[in-house]
């Protein structure tokens, strides 16, 4: 016959009594575990900003539109210059190179037929 045991030092649940037999594991080793898979560390506190590169031409048979890059975050807003054709490249480069990563991206095309007039980046970096 299995006996019965509260253990009166556990939080986690109520103190209700659990069977303890052969091959069962007892109250205390079960709270270790459960302790051991919860994440106690610091949590990373986030810089947020915007990469806004639009497209600065007209929408006829203009091949080579400029591009405008901008970008926003909360010490304002910067404006990164205007390419001669798409190169969002070098932009994410110079933000990368600032410790801001890219973790969303959207793009916005309109007309018909579709061609693209907006691509943002949403991007962030640890605050130390």
């Amino acid at each position: 016959m299995a006996a019965t045991t509260t253990d009166p030092h556990d939080t986690c649940t109520p103190p209700l009594t659990r069977q303890v037999s052969r091959g069962v594991m007892p109250r205390s080793r079960m709270v270790a575990r459960r302790a051991a898979l919860r994440q106690n560390g610091a949590v990373a506190r986030w810089e947020y900003a915007r990469l806004e590169y639009r497209a600065a031409g007209t929408f006829g048979s203009d091949q080579s539109m400029d591009w405008t890059a901008t970008f926003h975050h909360a010490g304002g807003v910067h404006r990164w210059g205007t390419d001669e054709r798409y190169d969002d490249l070098s932009h994410l480069n110079r933000a990368g190179a600032d410790g801001w990563e890219a973790w969303h991206r959207n793009v916005l095309h309109i007309g018909q037929p579709q061609r693209m007039h907006a691509v943002t980046y949403s991007l962030r970096r640890q605050v130390a």
